[in-house]
């Protein structure tokens, strides 16, 4: 059975990245281990809680990397939400705020079709600004989202309340 605390225990901290005061959760030594990758994949694929998904939507950039794991593991598509300008469609526009000014993301407009299954999948949760704009641009498509899943959360940053009043499942809570 995979172990949350076994994951915790891999993150590692980067004191002042990307820049002083902050302190960057490093997934690169989860990413780097084969037996923690698969159980990382293993408990983002259980919050799906057994329901069938059609679609797991990823996010720029890390969360690509969980994501289109998970859709294999599902036997779902993959759909990736970019930062403006990376999509070679026609694509739908999200801003939202940044700590220090604003950026878009995309998703094509047929990327899901009204009604599917999705499970929203990223690695980290701050303050919840680029999951929010995913989460409008697929409820524009008429997307049925059936979860959100994040292998991190910064709980201290709040971004929960960003998400509305979708299910949420943090795989790490981390809170300060």
């Amino acid at each position: 059975m995979p172990s949350a605390d076994t994951l915790r225990a891999a993150i590692r901290d980067v004191v002042d990245f990307p820049k002083p005061g902050i302190v960057f959760k490093d997934i690169t030594p989860v990413l780097s281990d084969g037996a923690l990758f698969r159980d990382a994949i293993t408990l983002i694929c259980d919050s799906a809680g057994g329901q069938k998904i059609d679609k797991v939507v990823g996010i720029d950039a890390r969360g690509f990397i969980f994501a289109a794991a998970v859709a294999d593991r599902l036997g779902a598509g993959f759909v990736p939400v970019r930062k403006k300008g990376k999509l070679p469609w026609k694509t739908r526009q999200k801003a939202y705020s940044l700590e220090y000014g604003e950026s878009v993301v995309e998703l094509h407009e047929d990327a899901v079709a009204p009604g599917e299954s999705v499970l929203l999948v990223d690695d980290l949760l701050a303050t919840g600004g680029t999951a929010g704009a995913a989460l409008e641009l697929l409820d524009q498509l008429g997307a049925k989202v059936v979860g959100v899943t994040f292998l991190i959360e910064l709980a201290f940053l709040g971004g929960r309340k960003m998400l509305g009043d979708h299910k949420v499942v943090s795989i790490l809570i981390f809170n300060d």
